[in-house]
């Protein structure tokens, strides 16, 4: 029999000295016994003799735990980061150069928030970014999806390519276009890729494509324009177009409200039955997003299999996030059933709709009033007199044609092929203009305009009732104190004591609730 001898701490049976052994994780833990029928409690330090004589009986032993294992090691080594966190991007920059820059100093991965900016801004982000990060690649681009101005999304990869952009973020796609495969595919070597494709996914027939290699067809295109070399596209068919693929579960948004427990193993699966198919030598990993606002959250993500996890929601409450401080209060206050879905504005022709915050603003409820009306009618003067009245007067803050010349001007500066199509086609016009309000909707959330406050738009998901209700009381309830690497770090921290919790609990310690509700705390 293999007895453990006490060293300077005695064994403790005590719920606090349990929990105390839970959250000393990094130091090994040994389940023991003082006599056969007793509950078992916790040694640390110690040694371990075999044979009868003094001490405790031993039930087990577990190593030190980091955070910094929690995901797949080779996450890690990829992307050059200490940790398997990544802080997503949130759209329109609020998701800052200054959070991706904090982040990757901090030895993370984070994403700005590209979608919804001018090519010009994102230009100058990324330049901002190289000069901040001359030495390091732990850091991203978003490229969103843009069926509405694919012109849009090819001059962005143009950017992507040309600046040489480590990371990329490639998000709310349905189906593969030649823009994201040039993105994945230019520049691949036999050794390696020129940038890292991250693929955002909540279906599992989106995953596929992600997960298999480029199509044919699309190569070929690429290699007639002169966008790829042969070389390259003859590597890409034997590789698949992303090495991480990101599960989009219930977040802020974008997203198909998916339960994370159901379709991040599915599509882990999915994972491995294409490697195994297609023959890959090199690992493909499967991330874990949204519904992530407390350790038990982040901790399940890693337990259920989540090479990585990725944070979106709470992350617009850090300092450097680029939302106003109004906004922010808003947020603050939200619990787990203050979300609601509303249509998108990149994608509202389509139906396609977004997660955003409903406690303390009616953008949800205005901006389903304007898809109402599209669906409901041919142009803007098709519409009855009261609804157009109502529209004007609750919704748009003005009428359909002020609203009509600010929306033509800003189209004429961004794509005046859209103007071009808007004056042939009514229906279109009136697409625009009530797409004008979403957009604006969530610029004022970002400028804090004050007479527009119930119109803010604010992606979020049930995720930030977690979160509020975890930092409750906490260092991190306080603005000064809540940056994004701060939150990351606490995630991760707290994530690891569940972990460590439910390994003791799994071996009949009787291991306090206490220990499963680590606390936030100031770390380094």
């Amino acid at each position: 029999m293999v007895r453990w001898i006490p060293g300077e701490r005695a064994a403790d049976f005590t719920p606090a000295g349990i929990v105390e052994g839970v959250r000393r994780f990094r130091e090994p833990v040994h389940i023991v016994r003082d006599r056969p029928g007793h509950e078992p409690g916790l040694g640390l330090g110690g040694e371990l003799h075999t044979g009868p004589g003094q001490g405790y009986e031993l039930l087990g032993s577990l190593p030190p735990l980091y955070p910094e294992w929690l995901g797949d090691r080779s996450f890690n080594q990829t992307h050059g980061v200490r940790f398997p966190y990544v802080a997503g991007e949130m759209a329109n920059g609020i998701a800052t150069v200054a959070s991706v820059v904090a982040m990757a100093r901090a030895r993370m991965l984070g994403f700005f928030g590209a979608a919804g900016l001018a090519l010009p801004d994102i230009e100058r982000a990324v330049a901002q970014l190289r000069g901040s990060l001359p030495d390091r690649d732990n850091w991203g681009v978003n490229l969103i999806h843009s069926p509405s101005e694919p012109g849009h999304e090819e001059r962005l990869v143009d950017l992507l390519v040309r600046a040489a952009v480590p990371k990329v973020s490639a998000s709310a796609y349905l189906e593969l276009t030649p823009a994201v495969v040039r993105c994945a595919v230019a520049g691949l070597r036999p050794d390696g890729r020129a940038r890292q494709l991250f693929a955002k996914v909540s279906r599992p027939e989106v995953a596929a494509r992600f997960l298999a290699p480029a199509p044919p067809e699309i190569l070929r295109g690429l290699v007639e324009r002169g966008q790829i070399t042969r070389d390259e596209a003859e590597l890409a068919a034997r590789v698949p177009l992303a090495e991480d693929v990101t599960v989009e579960a219930d977040s802020g948004g974008h997203t198909d409200n998916r339960p994370l427990a159901v379709v991040l193993p599915v599509i882990r699966a999915l994972r491995d039955d294409l490697t195994r198919r297609h023959g890959y030598a090199r690992p493909i990993r499967v991330g874990a997003a949204g519904g992530l606002g407390d350790p038990a959250g982040v901790a399940a993500a890693f337990a259920a299999g989540a090479a990585y996890v990725v944070t979106g929601t709470i992350n617009q409450l850090s300092r450097e996030a680029g939302l106003s401080d109004a906004a922010k209060d808003l947020l603050a206050q939200a619990d787990l059933a203050d979300v609601a879905m509303a249509p998108a504005a990149d994608m509202f022709e389509y139906g396609i709709k977004v997660q955003v915050l409903r406690r303390g603003t009616l953008f949800a409820v205005r901006a389903g009033q304007l898809y109402e009306a599209y669906l409901a009618y041919g142009s803007l003067d098709d519409l009855p007199d009261a609804t157009r009245e109502r529209l004007e007067k609750d919704v748009l803050g003005g009428t359909f044609e002020d609203c009509w010349e600010q929306t033509r001007r800003f189209w004429l500066d961004r794509d005046p092929r859209e103007v071009d199509r808007a004056e042939r086609d009514p229906r279109h016009r009136m697409a625009l203009v009530f797409r004008s309000y979403l957009g604006l909707s969530s610029r004022w959330a970002i400028t804090g305009e004050p007479t527009r406050r119930t119109d803010y738009q604010i992606w979020c998901g049930p995720a930030i009732g977690a979160f509020n209700r975890w930092t409750a009381g906490s260092p991190l309830a306080r603005p000064a104190h809540r940056t994004v690497v701060q939150i990351a770090l606490n995630l991760l921290e707290g994530a690891a004591t569940v972990t460590r919790a439910q390994q003791l609990r799994s071996y009949g310690v009787p291991v306090p609730g206490e220990a499963f509700d680590p606390r936030p705390r100031l770390l380094s």
